[in-house]
């Protein structure tokens, strides 16, 4: 299997401006000499982590879902990152998977930020979402879901004499606060080692309009849960970092803890 590139952008975000942040993202990804399978932005990344969703949410129709199906079309890859979307009267704090291709899917962050009010405004997901690049698997999650291991473990089924697990990768986009990146840079580490499994962290840089400072720390893991890249805290990033299916693969091979993995159920 071919190997997959990743390009996170960490990057300072302008408080509750959609147009300005589609105009700064776009100039950052034209930037982008490397080639690359996915493109992947912060937690709502057009207007920062904002309580007022009823000031700045679009719909799927919206100009911000528009730009990103534009710009997957213009680097011919995929752009993944979470927007605030309107639908049905609700708010979400929405992951968007844009192909090349125009074609999309979505999950909406399941648990919300408790201590910043989140649950007051935004509604949670329900369900999982394994999407597929090159022939790898891949489970992008939103900021706070780092919390909850039970959420993102991978799944095991047995095909022939091989464990076959659910995902291959795992995402994390941001607005991560400093005052937490101890634990934000120790447990991208621990899901990577309890998945056997690689981790990308894309976390937001600057202070916000509630004055909470960001510092980044974008990240991307090995499956060992050894960095293979780290961004500079508090200092715009473009990172480009190419995965190994063969290493991954002979990994879990040698080491099939997955055969030892517990059947669960999630409500």
């Amino acid at each position: 299997m071919q190997d997959l590139k990743i390009t996170f952008i960490q990057s300072n975000l302008h408080w509750e401006n959609a147009e300005a942040n589609r105009v700064m993202f776009s100039e950052k990804i034209r930037k982008i000499s490397a080639v690359t399978d996915l493109i992947l932005l912060p937690e709502m990344f057009s207007t920062g982590f904002t309580m007022k969703p009823e000031k700045v949410a679009e719909d799927m129709k919206g100009k911000t879902v528009s730009w990103m199906k534009d710009m997957a079309s213009e680097k011919n890859c995929v752009i993944g990152g979470s927007v605030v979307i309107e639908e049905n009267g609700k708010y979400r704090n929405r992951f968007i998977w844009m192909r090349s291709d125009g074609s999309y899917e979505c999950y909406d962050k399941r648990h919300l930020f408790r201590y910043g009010n989140e649950q007051d405004h935004y509604m949670p997901g329900s369900k999982k979402m394994v999407v597929s690049l090159k022939g790898w698997n891949i489970c992008p999650l939103i900021c706070y879901d780092l919390r909850f291991p039970v959420w993102a473990r991978n799944r095991w089924k047995k095909e022939g004499e091989q464990m076959k697990a659910e995902y291959d990768v795992l995402l994390y986009v941001a607005n991560w606060p400093e005052r937490r990146n101890h634990p934000w840079k120790i447990l991208l580490q621990a899901r990577a080692i309890e998945n056997q499994a690689y981790v990308a962290g894309v976390n937001r840089v600057g202070e916000d309009a509630s004055g909470i400072i960001h510092s980044g720390d974008s990240a991307i893991i090995d499956f060992k849960g050894e960095l293979m890249t780290a961004a500079n805290a508090h200092k715009d990033c473009v990172e480009t970092v190419s995965l190994s299916y063969e290493s991954l693969s002979a990994f879990r091979s040698s080491f099939p803890a997955g055969m030892d993995a517990d059947a669960f159920m999630l409500d």
